[in-house]
């Protein structure tokens, strides 16, 4: 099994949207904030090369939408989801599954290519493009409140051309790459467990999008059904620690990956360190 990082891009967004309810003066003693009141956040995927498949997990924004809308996210920095996937040796007809945590523009716009004639095909031709079915139902019909978030182009394209294969309920998609269903931050998002030979390696996505998320009540704004979101971050940190797992954080931009630790005040991230630091032990 092989393991790859890829910080596509990051940006910044309002910390009040990422924080909830807890009032600014607890949050920002652990995620600073510029004098706009907006952190910095990265947006990586991770590549899973494990019984002849290439895995990618989530693709990024994509490059479909005009200024206007990227303007509201302050793009900086980043290697971009194709030289990324380049530099690891990797071009899009190598990858054999797309694994979407959830359908949410920053997570799976990159999947969807708008060609010179306005026409959509797969940036990822031979690869399966895998989405639970709760979040695609749920996509399909989206809320007031979420339905921005949902965008026609990036998501019915993969069903029009042929590419989407539903996830019915947890899974493994190889013996060593496991599937988990949640539903708080929205309907049916998609958490991969990497099984690796140097522990378990959860890809927390929205669950967890930073170390200063791990406290039970730090919920974003975005999720749908706070309380559910609190109840599956306390089971999952419990199977964590007693599994002696490790987080990979899609959108800390201080952190890549962490480990965890029981504390007085519950269950909090230990080490921080990079994926490189995990692999190498």
């Amino acid at each position: 099994m092989e393991v790859f990082a890829l910080n596509i891009t990051n940006f910044k967004i309002d910390g009040g949207a990422m924080f909830g309810v807890v009032p600014k003066v607890l949050w920002q003693r652990v995620y600073p904030a510029d004098e706009n009141n907006l952190c910095s956040w990265a947006l990586r995927s991770m590549v899973v090369k494990h019984d002849n498949r290439v895995i990618l997990i989530d693709n990024g924004f994509g490059d479909k939408q005009d200024a206007k809308f990227f303007s509201h996210f302050h793009l900086f920095d980043g290697v971009g989801l194709l030289s990324g996937l380049e530099s690891i040796g990797v071009g899009p007809d190598d990858v054999t599954d797309v694994v979407l945590t959830h359908l949410h523009y920053d997570h799976c716009g990159g999947g969807v290519l708008r060609d010179g004639g306005g026409s959509y095909k797969l940036q990822f031709p031979r690869a399966k493009y895998h989405i639970s079915r709760a979040q695609w139902d749920w996509a399909a019909n989206p809320n007031a409140r979420e339905a921005d978030s949902f965008l026609p182009e990036n998501i019915l394209p993969m069903l029009d051309l042929g590419a989407v294969s539903f996830i019915e309920e947890d899974s493994f998609l190889t013996s060593k790459v496991e599937l988990r269903i949640f539903h708080g931050h929205t309907k049916g998002q998609v958490i991969p467990i990497i099984h690796h030979d140097n522990g378990p390696l959860a890809f927390v996505a929205d669950l967890f999008p930073s170390t200063a998320h791990i406290p039970l009540p730090y919920i974003m704004s975005y999720d749908v059904e706070p309380m559910v979101t609190l109840q599956e971050k306390e089971v999952f940190l419990n199977e964590a620690l007693a599994g002696g797992y490790t987080f990979f954080f899609q959108h800390d931009y201080y952190a890549e990956c962490c480990s965890l630790v029981k504390t007085p005040k519950g269950i909090r991230a230990g080490e921080s360190f990079p994926l490189s630091t995990f692999l190498a032990r």
